[in-house]
């Protein structure tokens, strides 16, 4: 069935006013250059940043190479710091417990100078409760059942994953059970108020376990967060030491469990001298164990992020935003829009023209230049002994990907500004206030963090989730505001955002350029 001919018509003027735009853009020398010059600039404030950042790590009096971030199953950096007691267990089997009581100990501002302050309490992510663990080896796969400080009992496996159990504390008035077993890859938590009658708390599935695991007790507790406002608005953030104690007893292994317990401290940190900085410890009387720990079992957040070289694309984006206005109100300037408009009366496909023209060109700059940026950026603060946190390759592509898109929804942003004011400076001017203030506003110690955070939800800025590639996570306590690299919208809702503003504004330009002559 063949095009009617008035469709393909319509497409074949489209066509040539599509080539027409292009040849309007790549004649002007200055629009390419000032392009080229943005993606440039992206690059090279990006590699400039990279390499004034230098980090390293002491050994004593000597300082050496920092280590390279822990990473957990799934390649993410990860916390893995606990006390456990455990056995080994070959085959199928499992453990159940029940948890008395489970205290701690928080360490406060000292009221006094030189005395410590120390209460006692828990934070709302501290955790007691069984695992099973492919090893002692940091970072291995594992799947728990726990007490938390506030968040009730939750079952959590390989560090990213966290199952809801029920919510309450425990005392010795009002203990819980546990249970966790295994059935060769497969792991099932359990959880009971008297220990008769059992609810599933999740299930894991660990490819690739080996057959013999370690099976036991565990207690660990994050530091205690907190944030206050700074001198000029934004806030800070201080974590301080705390610790966790769980009380067990009723301890019942099933299968094949050899040996004798054993106390391992995950990944206590040791000074040179052998001194061990914050130890966790264990004791026994009878059948009732008590555990207490310190750190977390939880993705890692803290540390450089990779994102971190496309800091030049602030500035390459402002020269985004001059060339996109210019686009269009060079036109009003010189008084050529009327010869525009009468080689083409349906003024929308004018304006779509000068968008697609522009959208394209501005993401093929700067896809190479976010490309570049990122991966050597990255390199470079890897070399400068800086331990990036490492991403998945799918995150790193999301990332140099949106990051493009963003510069190319920004551009159609502006020229539709610059059709709606149709004045070179004015529209630059807007473009910049609503894309590029906000976010500067909000990664600055300017503002209180719920500001910040409204400012990059409702403005075109919510466009600069796209290059956040650490996530937040519901069972990890961070600093989650954007001074701390963090985004309140995830990288495709503020890129949606953003496109919203544009559609709207390419709306309103094409409504204007129909009802009023130019």
């Amino acid at each position: 069935m063949s095009t009617p001919p008035s469709r393909s018509a319509g497409r074949e003027d489209f066509r040539r006013l599509l080539r027409a735009e292009w040849t309007k853009f790549r004649t002007v020398r200055g629009w390419v250059v000032t392009m080229s010059l943005a993606a440039l600039v992206t690059v090279l404030i990006g590699l400039l940043s990279a390499s004034g950042s230098h980090t390293s790590c002491s050994s004593g009096p000597v300082e050496v190479a920092c280590p390279p971030p822990l990473t957990g199953p799934g390649g993410e950096a990860v916390d893995d710091k606990f006390y456990f007691v455990h056995r080994p267990l070959s085959g199928d089997g499992g453990i159940t417990v029940r948890l008395t009581s489970m205290t701690g100990q928080i360490r406060k501002p000292d009221v006094t100078p030189g005395r410590r302050n120390v209460v006692p309490g828990l934070v709302p992510w501290a955790k007691a409760g069984i695992m099973i663990k492919e090893s002692v080896r940091q970072g291995s796969a594992y799947a728990a059942v726990m007490m938390t400080g506030e968040h009730g009992v939750r079952m959590q496996h390989d560090f990213t994953h966290d199952v809801a159990g029920r919510p309450g504390g425990v005392s010795r008035q009002s203990p819980r059970w546990l249970r966790l077993t295994r059935s060769g890859d497969t792991l099932t938590g359990y959880e009971s108020t008297d220990g008769t009658n059992w609810t599933q708390t999740g299930i894991a599935t660990l490819a690739g376990l080996p057959q013999t695991v370690q099976i036991g007790m565990f207690a660990t507790s994050p530091g205690d967060l907190t944030v206050t406002q700074g001198d000029l608005g934004g806030s800070v953030a201080a974590v301080r030491f705390t610790e966790a104690t769980g009380e067990f007893d009723q301890v019942k292994l099933q299968g094949n469990v050899s040996g004798t317990w054993r106390d391992d401290d995950i990944g206590v940190t040791i000074a040179p001298d052998g001194t061990k900085h914050h130890p966790g410890r264990a004791g026994r009387s009878g059948g009732t164990f008590s555990v207490t720990g310190v750190g977390d079992i939880a993705p890692a957040i803290e540390g450089p992020a990779p994102e971190h070289p496309l800091s030049g694309a602030l500035i390459g984006l402002i020269l985004v935003i001059a060339v996109a206005v210019m686009f269009v109100t060079a036109e009003y300037r010189h008084g050529l829009i009327r010869t525009t408009l009468l080689a083409c009366p349906r003024r929308d496909r004018m304006l779509a023209a000068k968008a697609l023209v522009l959208g394209s060109t501005t993401f093929a700059a700067a896809l190479p230049a976010t490309t570049i940026a990122f991966t050597v950026g990255g390199r470079i603060l890897r070399d400068n002994g800086n331990a990036v946190l490492p991403v998945s390759p799918l995150t790193q592509v999301r990332v140099i990907v949106g990051m493009a898109a963003l510069f190319a929804l920004a551009a159609v942003l502006s020229l539709a500004l610059g059709a709606l004011l149709r004045r070179g400076v004015a529209a630059v001017v807007t473009a910049i206030t609503v894309i590029v203030v906000p976010h500067v506003l909000a990664v600055t110690s300017v503002l209180p963090d719920s500001a910040a955070q409204w400012l990059l939800r409702v403005t075109p800025a919510a466009g600069f989730a796209a290059q956040q590639s650490i996530p937040q996570y519901a069972h990890v306590l961070g600093h989650y505001a954007p001074i701390a690299g963090f985004y309140p919208l995830p990288p495709w809702a503020g890129l949606t955002v953003l496109a919203g503003y544009t559609a709207l504004a390419f709306g309103l330009a094409v409504l204007r350029l129909s009802r009023r002559d130019a």
